[in-house]
This record gives structure tokens, sequence and C-alpha cells, in this order.
């Protein structure tokens, strides 16, 4: 097996590692704040999310404050599994291209 087989393909892409990275940091953010932090249009980040939330890794919960819409995106016991295996999968690597 490469060590590279331990990468998880779902995080290979920086919007993504960056969302699931503010999820496991926090455990949830809405939309507005992953928008924010990432610098992402709507569309994108959109995308990401949807792609994350078919792995099962997030899920989106949908509420009101007040009246207005609030999308909130919360990581999934499953999803913060993969992410921790996946940056194990990165340490390992990098310590193995240290020799």
């Amino acid at each position: 097996m490469a060590i590279i087989d331990g990468l998880n393909k779902a995080f290979e892409n920086k919007i993504r590692l960056g969302i699931m990275s503010v999820l496991a940091a926090n455990g949830a953010a809405d939309f507005a704040t992953l928008k924010s932090l990432l610098r992402l249009t709507d569309g994108n980040l959109a995308s990401h999310t949807r792609h994350l939330e078919d792995a099962g890794y997030i899920r989106c919960e949908k509420s009101f404050i007040g009246r207005k819409p609030n999308t909130t995106y919360v990581i999934t016991e499953s999803g913060r599994e993969a992410f921790a295996a996946h940056i194990d999968a990165m340490e390992r690597f990098l310590k193995e291209c240290r020799g």
C-alpha cells in the first residue's frame, strides 16, 4: 500500500479541506461564516458543501433567525472520523517524505 492511499479524495480540494477544517474545529458553522472565512461565492460554497453532504461527512440544518432563513452545516461523526484519518495520513506522508 502506498503512503498516499490513506488520503481521502473528498478532502483533496482545498475548499472542502477548508470547510472540514472549520467544522472540525467548531462542530458547526453557518453558510455566511463559511463563505466569509473561505472567501467563496455562494455557488462555489454550495457546490462543495453538497459534495461533502453526499459523502455523509456533513449535514445541512435549515432554520429561521427571526424571519431570516439560516443554513448551518454540522460535521457528522463519520465526517469527523474520516477527516481525522485524512489528517493522520497527511502527517504520516510528511514524516515519510522527511526520511
